[in-house]
């Protein structure tokens, strides 16, 4: 490498590993103790892969094997590789919820890469919360970071329907309470809904986040959109082998690559993509690992300028393997390039204008031209005195004519309470209720649930409805659809207004306005307030933890709109290096 940032000797790494004192000494002999030779690693960039590969999460049970060409990476560019499994978070397995788990990721991410002699470090992920929570940690260390994406499963279809992951699951499951999907099918459809390894094949979290982890510089370019089993994936991963190797000595950074301009161009593009409400909660997660504010408000400051252009299911048709071949993620950037900041940097050591100028759509029905949207906005934030702080929602995945709406509130106090009762005969509901989710928030589940797409109660489902007005303090898997009012701030845990909602209530939404009303008088409001503070303090129902790291997590989780963080974790103060005893 011509020119390099660092020589050996100024690597951090070299601490562990070179000089002559008894400590050093015992380092290189558990090298030994292992089968490496001195020349193995002496002199050598020391790249840490960390891996959240695991048996159970089939969205990176790919990641094993991957691990091992981006070793080769590695080692051909003179680097030496050590790999360190991490929390690995695959949706749908882990209870109560992988949000919850976030921030124990990113913590162990963190602690991960100081405590270790490493000089970078490739973050293998791509599961929902993975994404997040290993740039969170990368950012917090400030060492030269590359993210590998595990990219999306293979189509799926389904008696000639073209099916995708939990869009399709919700459609069907629906479909199942109405008494419309028989048992064949059933199983039928649970055998062939996800085909290979890799991560929901829509414009879900882990789509939207991957791509937010490649438009701030971080992955190859292109990499987001390579599917988990494509030829391309084992070779992009071998190229990120080799490209640590290179930026350990040009010393670039995430400090070096990430601007308040960057995240500006991850909020076009996940408006872009259609994404994931779920952007709203980690953007300004890791936004705030730099030092950087990212308000609510620089959603609405984009949601109307920059439309839906990725034709991907659940706003669109297709899937993700067919948006791969119609151009992939730099081909969608380039018809956004007007709006963007393309001086950005990335890991390549150019710019975002770099990466995008030679793009090709190679089908305009897919990756759409601005002029020809999916939908005119992805994400809007309502607010009013019911979500004073804000609440989001998706209208390119809502009812047309649910985007106007007042009708009366049905409340569900808590998760278990909504289960018990959702379905009964007895419910007092009807098309035009509101559907209210309580204590589902950061601190009152806690953890954040993909809660809040509640289901339709089964007596409607029979009568042909299948979607409502939802509002809750909870999440949604980007995957699915619905009219659903999301991470309503402040949570009625620590007595936002939704604690204050009762039954027969009217609740008026209106998403043009990105107004969301409690039709409750303001003195009425302030008695139900006061009484809600007596009720917490006989009985803090909120803080059920006592000890465990759901305690810790429920004593210093931020709140939605400021990235559901630890509150000691946020800032850009960066500790020291560890002591070498």
């Amino acid at each position: 490498m011509s020119d390099p940032g660092k020589r050996i000797d100024q690597l951090r790494s070299q601490r562990w590993l070179a000089g002559d004192t008894m400590r050093v000494f015992s380092h290189r002999a558990r090298l030994a103790q292992t089968g490496w030779n001195r020349s193995d690693f002496m002199g050598r960039p020391v790249i840490g892969i960390i891996n959240t590969w695991s048996d159970i999460s089939t969205c990176h049970s790919h990641l094993r094997e991957r691990a091992q060409k981006v070793r080769e990476g590695v080692l051909r560019a003179g680097g030496w590789p050590i790999e360190l499994p991490a929390m690995s978070l695959g949706e749908v397995w882990v209870k109560p919820t992988t949000m919850l788990y976030r921030n124990f990721l990113a913590m162990e991410t963190e602690e991960l890469i100081r405590s270790h002699p490493i000089d970078g470090v490739v973050l293998m992920g791509g599961c929902d919360k993975t994404t997040p929570a290993l740039l969170m940690g990368a950012f917090s260390c400030n060492l030269p970071a590359i993210f590998i994406p595990a990219g999306a499963s293979s189509n799926a279809s389904f008696k000639g329907e073209k099916v995708g992951t939990g869009t399709h699951t919700m459609k069907f499951w629906n479909e199942r309470r109405a008494g419309r999907l028989p048992d064949d099918d059933w199983q039928e459809l649970e055998s062939c809904m996800t085909r290979s390894p890799g991560t929901c094949n829509t414009a879900g979290t882990a789509t939207t986040m991957t791509a937010v982890a490649e438009v701030l510089g971080f992955s190859l370019p292109g990499a987001h959109s390579i599917p988990a089993v494509d030829s391309h994936h084992p070779r992009m991963c071998s190229k990120a082998g080799e490209r640590i190797v290179a930026m350990v000595l040009e010393d670039l950074k995430p400090r070096d690559i990430c601007t308040e301009a960057s995240f500006h161009n991850a909020v076009k593009t996940v408006l872009a993509i259609g994404g994931s409400t779920n952007a709203c909660v980690h953007l300004p997660a890791m936004a705030g690992r730099l030092g950087i504010k990212l308000p609510l408000s620089v959603w609405e400051q984009y949601n109307r300028e920059i439309p839906v252009l990725a034709n991907l299911m659940p706003a669109g048709t297709a899937l993700m393997e067919d948006f791969f071949f119609a151009g992939g993620l730099p081909a969608l950037l380039k018809q956004i390039a007007p709006h963007l900041d393309t001086s950005c940097r990335n890991i390549t050591g150019g710019t975002l204008g770099d990466v995008i100028s030679n793009a090709e759509i190679f089908n305009a029905d897919i990756i759409r031209p601005l002029d020809n949207a999916v939908s005119k906005e992805a994400i809007a934030v309502v607010t009013g005195n019911l979500a004073p702080r804000g609440a989001v929602m998706k209208p390119s995945a809502a009812s047309p004519h649910l985007l106007k709406h007042t009708g009366p509130a049905v409340v569900f106090e808590n998760f278990a309470d909504m289960q018990a009762r959702i379905d009964s005969p007895d419910l007092d509901v009807s098309k035009d209720s509101v559907l209210v989710l309580k204590n589902v928030g950061p601190v009152g589940a806690p953890g954040m649930p993909e809660a809040g797409n509640l289901p339709i109660p089964k007596k409607l489902l029979e009568q042909g409805v299948r979607d409502m007005v939802r509002l809750s303090d909870a999440r949604m898997s980007g995957t699915h659809y619905g009219t659903c009012v999301l991470h309503v701030c402040p949570e009625s845990a620590v007595g936002g207004p939704l604690a204050l909602v009762r039954n027969g209530d009217l609740i008026a939404l209106d998403v043009a306005a990105r107004s969301i009303t409690l039709q409750v008088p303001v003195q009425e409001l302030d008695r139900r307030h006061a009484e809600w503070q007596l009720a917490q303090q006989a009985a803090p129902a909120a803080r059920r933890y006592r000890r465990s790291y759901a305690a810790l997590y429920q004593q210093h989780v931020t709140q939605a709109d400021e990235g559901a963080d630890f509150d000691f974790l946020q800032g850009a103060e960066l500790l020291p290096e560890p002591t070498i005893f």
